[in-house]
């Protein structure tokens, strides 16, 4: 997978506009900021404010660093048969970040958050995406569905993804959904409820298909 900086850059400006957005609200940020609020939007702790320059670049530049990284350490290359598939997951990837990013300063300058779920509804968004693009990855030790079954079967890998994909989906979109429409107590519930089924039901799902394939011979 050949990179060029010229096809990079609109990433690279994707992950500057948090920085841009932290460095115009500097000055009217207070020494300590809320870095953490609980499920029902209540702050429970404080920090200083330098800690929004590492909460940036743990989100959206970390991230494209490592996408940047996997390709080239990938010791089968199989993430280069996927091609410009695999430059939208970063692009995409990298864009949520950026706007968890940006959201989560803006709660910080306000001190409140008018609906806590919304951050929950971003990482269904999230979800949503990936799930979209699981038929299109190729077997491989970093993205995906990765279980000893997966890994050793690529007929596996294939219809465990395609299952997942169907799965996420639903998953994320109610998550989005929850998300804005219930109430905080029930949403917390239902968030973790659904990231359980979507995480375990493909892994469960992988191991049975590889044991269907097996009895085939």
């Amino acid at each position: 997978m050949k990179l060029t900086l010229r096809k990079e850059l609109p990433i690279i400006g994707i992950i500057l506009v948090p920085f841009i957005y932290l460095a115009f609200l500097w000055n009217s940020l207070p020494a300590k900021v809320p870095t953490h609020w609980n499920y029902k939007g209540e702050i429970d702790r404080w920090g200083d404010k330098y800690s929004l320059i590492g909460l940036l670049f743990i989100l959206p530049v970390l991230t494209y660093l490592l996408l940047l990284i996997i390709p080239k350490i990938d010791p089968k290359k199989r993430i280069d048969l996927m091609g410009g598939k695999y430059y939208q997951i970063k692009f995409v990837l990298v864009l949520i970040m950026s706007l968890l990013s940006m959201f989560i300063i803006h709660l910080t300058k306000n001190e409140s958050i008018s609906n806590p779920n919304l951050i929950f509804a971003l990482i269904g968004i999230l979800i949503v995406v990936m799930g979209n693009y699981f038929k299109v990855i190729q077997p491989n030790y970093f993205l995906g569905i990765r279980t000893p079954w997966t890994l050793e079967n690529k007929e596996v890998w294939k219809a465990t993804h395609t299952f997942a994909s169907k799965l996420w989906f639903i998953g994320g979109l109610l998550i989005i959904i929850g998300g804005i429409i219930l109430p905080d107590e029930f949403f917390l519930v239902g968030f973790l409820s659904i990231i359980g089924l979507i995480v375990i039901v493909p892994m469960v799902y992988s191991y049975f298909k590889f044991k269907e394939i097996e009895k085939k011979g």
